[in-house]
């Protein structure tokens, strides 16, 4: 009870029960950091032993949605094209079929580019040599020498190297000069003090490879508050206090489902059946309008602009366990009506 606030803005035992669950309940691995956030105040917060406010938990595959609202800042300023291939140089040369992918397709991750982003074992997966073996120390020019296995647009396959090679598009456009430092101090000035700094997220930092590119697709760190601020400030259209630090229509592009995929935006998971047998978040029971930030190991960011909620879960839990993880959290989304 001493972690849910005296009025949460739902039943408050039933909700310090369903965040307990999380902490307690077998089966959905470790949760080292809860925050629930209705209509903007931090109603319920937790920490496992040995984590608190001030710890910096990376997370994985949430960096996808910062590198996609960095993406949409420069779309914003008239530096990058949706509707255009990205300036990578290589691909633009006379009978490249890569030179077709647009920026849209690698933002909803139907770039056609080959790609595995798990597999057993682990090693074989794209993923895994990208960010530690073969690729690490050039994350980018390993993930864009890959060639085609479909054509542009025609796909949907989740793919980390699209967010990394998103990351290397920013570091072109930003820094005239190609050497690491000079990259990697322009893209990092960059992030602080045109989302970062706006948003208020004092703690969040990312990592950046041996060739000076972020690691956007996996590797951005920050508190669990600051995560949850992220989850508000896409609430909220991507204003903060009534300014606009990227496009409200470029939040609502990022919510949009893509072509190829009805439960995926643009570096956003959507509360809708996939049309297959992919089942990340839970559709019918939350609404519709819900959407999600998604990473490895169980880092969720939940966002329902209809429920003036955003809830955040950061952990550990195997793949295995992830639907009872999601079914877990999914409770605690049920506890609070739609708000006019």
């Amino acid at each position: 009870m001493a972690a849910v606030s005296k009025d949460p803005g739902a039943p408050r035992e039933q909700l310090a029960r369903a965040t307990d669950a999380l902490f307690t309940a077998e089966e959905i691995g470790e949760t080292r950091a809860l925050i629930v956030m209705y209509r903007g105040e931090i109603v319920a917060e937790r920490y496992a032993d040995g984590f608190d406010a001030k710890t910096r938990f990376l997370g994985w595959s949430l960096s996808k949605s910062v590198t996609a609202v960095a993406i949409g800042i420069l779309v914003a300023e008239g530096k990058l094209r949706l509707d255009e291939s990205p300036p990578v140089r290589h691909w633009q040369r006379p009978g490249d079929a890569r030179g077709e992918i647009t920026l849209r397709q690698l933002l909803q991750m139907r770039s056609g580019l080959r790609h595995t982003e798990s597999a057993e074992p682990a090693y074989d997966a794209t993923t895994v040599q990208l960010l530690f073996l073969a690729g690490r120390d050039d994350m980018a020019a390993e993930a864009e020498a890959q060639p085609l296995e479909a054509e542009p647009g025609r796909q949907f396959k989740y793919s980390t190297a699209s967010s990394i090679i998103l990351s290397d598009v920013m570091a072109r456009v930003l820094s005239p000069r190609k050497d690491a430092a000079s990259r990697q101090a322009e893209v990092s000035h960059f992030m602080h003090d045109r989302l970062f700094g706006p948003v208020g997220l004092s703690s969040m930092t990312a990592e950046y490879d041996a060739a000076g590119t972020m690691i956007g697709g996996a590797m951005i760190h920050a508190t669990a508050r600051d995560w949850a601020r992220f989850g508000e400030f896409l609430r909220h259209g991507g204003a903060v206090k009534g300014a606009q630090v990227v496009p409200r229509g470029w939040v609502a592009f990022m919510r949009r489902p893509s072509p190829r995929a009805p439960d995926y935006g643009a570096g956003l998971w959507l509360n809708r059946n996939s049309g297959g047998d992919r089942r990340v978040l839970f559709p019918g029971q939350a609404p519709g309008s819900l959407f999600a930030m998604a990473g490895h190991m169980g880092q969720y960011v939940l966002v329902s602009p209809e429920q003036k909620l955003t809830v955040v879960r950061l952990g550990k839990t195997p793949e295995a366990d992830t639907r009872k993880l999601v079914d877990t959290l999914a409770k605690i989304v049920a506890l609070y009506p739609a708000v006019n």
